[in-house]
């Protein structure tokens, strides 16, 4: 089973470092990601979820190579291709996987303008490698499904505290 973790910061920037390391745990094994979302709120108060996968070009993709499949059988590729291009980038638009976007935004409302927040869906983790990578951000732990001694631990990691 998958556990949320969401970690606030005081600026727009460390959420996006903090994902990028993560994604290089993700490389060496030592963390799998089901989602991870960057959701900042800017100085005007709008907020904006930054997606790790634009869902919108992946269903364009797919589309067009189905769209230009069934073209060939009815002699016009290209025509099938745009259409199936389309239809696949409509799909992306309004697919949600992983974590729910009108969660994200409903928690990121309550922000402060000018900051950030991590939003990570784990399936699976080496904890004490991952928080040991961690160490050197600071962040507030915003909301967890973890449980109360790991939540503890990452709390201590991210917020400096003692940990028990």
């Amino acid at each position: 089973m998958s556990e949320l973790v969401v970690i606030g910061f005081e600026d727009e920037n460390m959420a996006f470092e903090m994902r990028a390391d993560l994604a290089k745990l993700q490389k060496e094994y030592l963390i799998e990601m089901e989602d991870v979302v960057v959701v900042t709120k800017d100085d005007g108060g709008k907020v904006k979820l930054h997606q790790a996968t634009n869902l919108t070009a992946a269903g364009a993709v797919g589309g067009s190579f189905w769209g230009m499949l069934i073209g060939m059988i009815f002699l016009n590729p290209l025509i099938g291709a745009a259409a199936g291009a389309g239809a696949g980038a409509l799909s992306g638009k309004f697919t949600d996987i992983g974590i729910n976007d009108k969660f994200m935004k409903e928690l990121s409302a309550t922000f402060m303008p000018g900051t950030s927040a991590l939003f990570v869906l784990v399936k699976k983790s080496t904890p004490d490698k991952v928080l040991d990578a961690l160490k050197n951000y600071k962040g507030k732990v915003l909301k967890t499904s973890l449980t109360v001694d790991k939540e503890d631990a990452l709390r201590a990691v991210l917020e400096g505290e003692d940990g028990g």
